[in-house]
């Protein structure tokens, strides 16, 4: 009997080929046919700012539309990029090993971030790194700008820009890690909730394809990223807001001695006036969603703007091709 081909959804960049490239590999290589299946995205239409594109699943929204008409079997995306609400027509069937969640530096000159002059002009479009770059006080001018991953080290490379900040992990996945100049310290720049983790859906009522898709999801990464959506829903945000979150599975003693797991979890979101607050807290794997709430709520507490415009310093645009 033929076996049934598994239809990949992804997007069309270089980075989303290569997550899903990935992903399929390991399908075929549990002897189960697939293809890749390109969905273009309102993301990849235009190269306005996010923020003006309507935010919220711009770069997901055609690929759950292709999943849920029957056009894909299932879709490969960037976990940070999906909306925080479900799909009840929708499941996620598995949260692969994670990649490097951390931010990286790419400088000119092979500079790393405290070396940058004054007045050196960064590139990056993401609001949550933008904060965190200004809050480190180092007088660069931030530059917005939109592209894939290659689009935009090439600026740094011609000249446009002294550097640009972006995931460790879309550079390891393509290849490209000797490019990177400094690795950030999660201390200097939290990355977003879910970077580096990739979120696999398919249909509801295709239990077939989920149960084959089980095998791929890694408990770990689910439940840190589990706890970083957290804290974005509990401060109502989209994935284009100001805000940070990094959990970690990690070793602990109970009261007895014995060595258990434990979650930890930290936090980082503008203020009005563009300051940053921090907190952390820890606790079971178990509770990832109750402590990523907990963690939102003593943000809030703490002057933490839940809309996604608030402190994001303001930018000059620079468009990419």
């Amino acid at each position: 009997m033929t076996q049934r081909v598994l239809r990949i959804g992804t997007r069309g960049s270089e980075l989303a080929l290569a997550q899903a490239g990935h992903v399929a590999d390991v399908i075929r290589a549990a002897g189960c046919p697939v293809e890749l299946i390109v969905v273009r995205t309102t993301g990849d239409e235009s190269l306005a700012p996010v923020s003006e594109l309507g935010g919220i699943g711009v770069f997901t929204t055609a690929l759950r539309e292709a999943l849920a008409l029957g056009k894909v079997d299932f879709a490969v995306h960037s976990y940070k990029d999906l909306p925080t609400a479900p799909d009840p027509r929708l499941t996620l069937a598995a949260v692969p090993v994670r990649e490097d969640p951390r931010d990286a530096l790419v400088a000119r000159d092979g500079m790393v971030l405290g070396e940058l002059p004054s007045g050196s002009r960064v590139g990056t479009g993401s609001p949550r790194r933008a904060a965190q770059l200004c809050a480190l006080g180092l007088g660069l001018e931030i530059v917005e700008l939109r592209g894939n991953v290659p689009t935009r080290i090439a600026k740094v490379r011609d000249g446009e820009l002294d550097a640009v900040v972006v995931a460790r992990a879309g550079l390891a996945r393509l290849g490209r890690l000797d490019e990177i100049t400094e690795t950030l310290d999660p201390l200097q720049m939290l990355p977003a909730p879910a970077q580096g983790a990739l979120a696999i859906e398919c249909r509801a009522d295709d239990l077939d394809t989920e149960h084959r898709l089980g095998a791929l999801n890694d408990p770990a990464t689910r439940v840190a990223v589990t706890a970083e959506r957290a804290v974005l829903a509990g401060l109502g945000s989209p994935c284009s807001a100001p805000i940070g979150a990094l959990g970690e599975v990690v070793e602990d003693l109970d009261d007895d001695g014995k060595i258990i797991e434990s979650l930890s979890l930290r936090g980082v979101a503008a203020t009005p006036d563009g300051a940053l607050v921090r907190a952390s807290i820890t606790g079971k794997t178990t509770e990832a969603e109750s402590l990523g709430r907990a963690l939102a709520a003593e943000l809030l507490d703490l002057g933490a703007e839940p809309l996604p415009a608030a402190g994001r310093p303001a930018h000059r645009w620079i468009g990419s091709s």
